[in-house]
């Protein structure tokens, strides 16, 4: 394959901004060159990008996507939305088993693994979906190739809920790889749908949501996930926190390769709270619920100091038809992947986080918890997945810019004053300057475990 060359670049990778060079060759970072390159043997073979004036971070990992298919691809599939995906920076991501059929079986993982083989522009990994009866299945997950084992503590889409106490602590005793949950406590979120139907009838307002999967609901599941992993020596992912009082069951002092419990937060709950249901109703209805200004503010600080680990997007994408359905009738979930980079750069440009920091939680971070083989930093020797980024460029979201193919985002409307203008996969240039290369690049994530 044809050399890379990326001159000028402030690197920014492994807590450090450094100005240099970076000539990649057959899909890894061979050399990084400091301001002399007379010994860069290929000047004359090699394809350059001049990224001066840009930062050049390493590519997004994802560690919490949707992308429907096989089953659903009436609202996306892994092509449209790795497509989408590379356009926003990210380079690799790990989807979710609540398709249909679930992933719950190796069948069905080897069968979604050959889809995204021949169509997906980013790098791919899959997790298997837990249920009261597929344990044996989630022992025997290679470790090399499965990113994880998903388990709903609470009822989402795809009703893959595991309710059963004895077959939660067999999986949070029995599973070698990580357990991600999704925390949400179902008998407190029936109790509290009853509540609110008696209140409201059938017309209840979405400023109703975080009322109904509420803070005491995330709380009841999570403080429970994280007891079961402290008994059994779990090594559990909690997916997206959504309240500032969870925040006090995991620890910013350890460093993160050396926890055994580790969290993450979404874009979509750093970025919208509870005062944007009025305008956007329920095109924000996600699960968990995005809550107060106050739970935002606190998570926006946690992913600061590293109390949140980790920063997806939880992208879910539904047909605006569905999503513009009365409250009980909507689907929870909308897509994010194209628009997360560039809403946590403006958290960056606002002062809440450090460019290093952001990239931490969303390149290292994934990399080193999931021990992803040689992703997630700017070194020589790993895959050369890079984004480049114009922290200059203004540009705003709308319907002939998004390409998720729902085709529509939450996001629309907002001018973001930074702009992905290169995604690099394995070496290949798949998104320059708004155009998304034809051919998909994306090959299957390997794991060190």
């Amino acid at each position: 394959m044809e050399a890379l060359f990326i001159k000028n670049a402030t690197i920014v990778s492994d807590n450090k901004i450094r100005h240099g060079h970076i000539l990649c060759r057959n899909g890894v970072i061979e050399k990084i060159f400091a301001d002399d390159v007379s010994a860069f043997p290929g000047n004359g073979t090699a394809r350059i990008i001049d990224a001066g004036g840009k930062l050049v971070i390493p590519g997004i990992i994802d560690d919490q996507v949707h992308f429907r298919e096989p089953g659903l691809t009436h609202k996306a599939d892994i092509y449209s939305e790795s497509r989408a995906a590379v356009a926003g920076g990210i380079t690799s991501f790990m989807e979710m088993p609540n398709t249909n059929p679930p992933t719950t079986t190796r069948e069905l993982l080897d069968q979604k693994t050959g889809i995204a083989s021949g169509s997906s522009f980013a790098n791919f990994s899959f997790y298997m979906g837990a249920t009261n009866d597929n344990l044996r299945q989630l022992k025997e997950a290679d470790p090399a190739i499965v990113c994880g084992v998903k388990v709903f503590m609470g009822s989402s889409t795809g009703n893959m809920l595991v309710d059963d106490d004895a077959t939660l602590r067999a999986i949070f005793a029995g599973v070698k790889i990580p357990v991600a949950v999704h925390c949400e406590d179902e008998k407190t979120i029936q109790a509290n749908t009853l509540a609110h139907k008696r209140k409201y009838g059938e017309n209840l307002p979405v400023v109703m949501h975080p009322a109904i999967r509420s803070e005491e609901a995330c709380w009841l599941s999570s403080s429970y996930a994280v007891e079961l992993a402290r008994e059994y020596g779990t090594r559990l992912h909690v997916l997206h926190i959504s309240t500032a009082r969870e925040l006090e069951l995991f620890d910013a002092l350890t460093p993160p390769e050396q926890k055994r419990i580790t969290s993450e937060a979404c874009v979509h709950h750093l970025w919208f709270d509870q005062s944007n249901y009025a305008k956007l109703g329920t095109r924000i209805k996600w699960n968990p619920a995005i809550k107060t200004r106050a739970d935002r503010e606190a998570l926006v600080s946690a992913v600061d100091s590293g109390l949140i680990d980790v920063v997806a997007t939880d992208h879910a994408p539904h047909t605006l038809e569905e999503k513009s359905a009365s409250y009980f009738n909507a689907p929870s979930g909308a897509p994010m992947v194209q628009h997360a980079l560039p809403a946590m750069l403006e958290l960056v440009k606002k002062g809440s986080l450090t460019i290093e920091k952001l990239v931490t939680r969303m390149c290292h971070a994934p990399a080193m918890l999931f021990n992803i083989d040689r992703r997630g930093s700017i070194k020589e020797g790993y895959f050369a997945d890079m984004t480049i980024v114009n922290m200059e460029k203004s540009w705003t979201v709308d319907s002939e810019n998004i390409l998720y193919k729902c085709g529509w985002s939450p996001m629309e409307g907002v001018t973001f004053s930074t702009q992905v203008t290169h995604t690099i996969v394995n070496g290949y240039v798949v998104f320059e300057n708004g155009k998304v290369d034809s051919e998909p690049r994306g090959v299957q994530l390997k794991f060190n475990r």
